[in-house]
């Protein structure tokens, strides 16, 4: 997860164990096998070649091919003064290229904070630099490049990339062929800039509503559904030739605490672990996933030491690899976030990790302290070489696979052929079209009339914007709806309006003929719902548009119109406003239950439901 910077949900509550079990009732583990879904691999390596690579290897060297390491700047060599001045206080080199010299990492992890990814050319060429600066080094390796993009809310890689809608907007699309169209032509825009490897797609079933850090990052909370998905996500990723992800094992979707700032436990039977969480991963298995991430998260009825799952021998070694016969690179979650730290420190994490049962140890907080505690854990005999040169084939089994070996650099001409093509990008759009998601339509409000309703006043929550937007959401949906022939005007109000926020926009109301209002992540006592409330008292049309999860329904009872998009990413918000101008009709169905606000043991909207006209 990687601070994904993806904020909170409210304080919905947490349905009971029975409500989880209605909705799953019916799920079997046999999914994976009956998903009818090729993974596309390549010839398999020559295990034998790779061993007597590995026998040449000083222990430094296989040391390093262990750990994917973020580094700031845009370049390999030539970073912004900032980006050195980062690179030096928290990695103790200038930049990435001294960072495989220094350490011989076998991997890079790209993120948008960190300044790699300014525009596609850019980044080819800095995966290019990375490439060249650990080939030139004696017995140099192509380095395992990667990133987080999930599409929807996170997503490393901006415009003009295409940007597809996120996981829980699939799911409401429901469609297998868009999930692997997704993962095809993300997978292939991500190759053509020289990424080979995404922690992508999210294999948790979110069935908890109030989950701080998963949500709508999931497919759903329906098991089968979600393994379905997953499945052609990974083929379509992997025909394209990039190592697709599936996190977080073993599942993160049943937690209301974020693992990125604390220790959450999954209270799960074994019996209810089987049914829920396990099918996605195993689908994923089945459909030749290349690697696996780990969750730092507790599951006593898995292994009742105390250890999160990415220090656990049980999980990672008993149940992954040998009960569900997984034998592909496996990934930790990033080794900088606390649910990994809170019963180790930094210097034991990874030498535990190693022993759990991972290959790669992504983004520690202290390379240099997570380095040498490995190299003194294989000199003082807590870890054998052998140990570690079962993880090093399996990274450079990937490595060939991926056609590093025989190719590591990217062009120019390729990215402009693949990224941000026009037929991409005509993709995105359909696939987001068939995900919007009507959830009220009180007096057929929708489609809205232009003849009707000329004057559109667009409200609302403008969070901090992620990859795939080129403005706040307000006015992307202004802009939108104008292009359609409204004449819409943006108001931002935030996440938290106060009474003054409210009493302006309720005055520009008046104004207007309707009023779309952007919610995200309503709770009871919160300004939002205030807002929503007053704008609907002016007895202007009001129509709702969750631009999170799509609970916000249940906490807005008197708003005629209420659609989820489950982001407000560009893709998906235009596809909003066609719905709402009727420009399309609503295909989305929901891939989650939601509960009603005032008793949380009850549905209001059931898996499924979704309306049309």
């Amino acid at each position: 997860m990687h601070d994904t910077g993806t904020g909170s949900t409210g304080s919905t509550a947490q349905p009971s164990r029975r409500t989880v079990l209605a909705a799953t009732a019916g799920v079997t583990t046999a999914l994976a096998a009956s998903s009818g879904l090729a993974h596309a691999a390549a010839a398999a390596p020559d295990d034998g070649k790779l061993r007597a690579l590995i026998a040449r290897m000083t222990l430094e060297e296989k040391v390093g091919q262990l750990f994917v390491m973020r580094v700031y700047g845009h370049s390999a060599t030539a970073p912004d003064q900032a980006d050195i001045d980062a690179n030096l206080t928290e990695i103790g080199v200038r930049t990435a290229a001294e960072l495989v010299a220094k350490y011989r990492v076998g991997g890079i992890i790209y993120f948008a904070w960190a300044h790699n990814t300014r525009e596609p050319h850019q980044i080819a060429d800095l995966s290019n630099g990375i490439q060249k600066a650990s080939l030139d080094l004696p017995r140099g390796l192509p380095v395992l490049i990667s990133t987080d993009q999930e599409h929807g809310i996170v997503a490393r890689v901006g415009k003009p990339a295409t940007l597809f809608p996120g996981a829980m907007a699939v799911g409401a699309g429901g469609s297998r062929s868009d999930a692997r169209t997704l993962g095809r032509i993300a997978g292939a825009e991500l190759r053509a800039m020289g990424i080979r490897q995404d922690y992508s797609p999210v294999a948790d079933v979110n069935v908890n509503p109030a989950n701080p850090v998963i949500g709508v990052r999931s497919f759903g909370a329906d098991p089968r559904a979600v393994a379905a998905l997953v499945a052609a996500e990974v083929a379509g990723y992997q025909g394209s030739g990039v190592a697709a992800t599936a996190k977080h094992f073993p599942g993160h979707g049943d937690t209301n605490v974020d693992s990125h700032t604390g220790f959450p436990t999954i209270t799960h039977s074994r019996e209810l672990w089987e049914k829920l969480d396990a099918p996605p991963f195993r689908a994923a298995i089945a459909a030749g996933i290349d690697s696996i991430m780990t969750a730092h998260l507790m599951v006593p009825t898995l292994d009742d030491s105390g250890d999160p799952a990415t220090l656990s021998r049980p999980i990672l070694t008993g149940i992954l690899r040998e009960k569900l016969g997984y034998d592909g690179v496996v990934v930790t979650d990033s080794l900088g976030m606390e649910g990994v730290r809170t019963k180790y420190g930094d210097d034991r994490v990874p030498v535990l990790a190693l022993k759990a049962g991972v290959d790669q140890l992504l983004n520690p907080p202290d390379l240099d302290l997570a380095w040498n505690a490995v190299r003194t854990a294989v000199r003082n005999g807590e870890l054998t070489e052998a140990r570690l040169d079962e993880s090093i084939l399996r990274i450079l089994r990937l490595k060939t696979k991926l056609g590093l070996f025989r190719a590591p650099y990217v062009g120019r001409g390729g990215v402009d052929r693949t990224v941000g093509v026009r037929a991409h990008l005509r993709a995105a759009d359909r696939i987001a079209e068939r995900t919007t998601t009507l959830l009220v339509n009180k007096g057929r409000l929708l489609p809205l009339s232009r003849r009707r309703y000329p004057k559109v006043l667009v409200v609302g929550a403008d969070p901090a914007s992620p990859s795939g937007t080129t403005g706040p959401p307000t006015g992307v949906l202004a802009a939108a709806l104008t292009e359609l022939g409204f004449a819409a005007t943006a108001l931002s109000t935030g996440t938290a309006p106060s009474a003054a926020t409210v009493a302006r926009a309720v005055a520009a109301a008046r104004d207007a003929d309707a009023v779309v209002a952007a919610t995200y992540n309503v709770t009871a006592g919160s300004g939002q719902r205030t807002l929503v409330e007053q704008l609907v008292a002016t007895g202007r049309p009001v129509v709702a548009v969750a631009i999170r999860n799509p609970y916000d329904a249940a906490q807005l009872p008197s708003v005629p119109a209420c659609l989820a998009a489950y982001s407000w990413t560009d893709v998906e918000l235009e596809a909003a406003a066609r719905v709402i101008a009727g420009r399309v009709k609503p295909r989305g169905k929901l891939p989650v239950a939601v509960q009603r606000a005032d008793d949380p043991e009850q549905v209001l909207y059931p898996i499924g439901h979704g309306l049309s006209y």
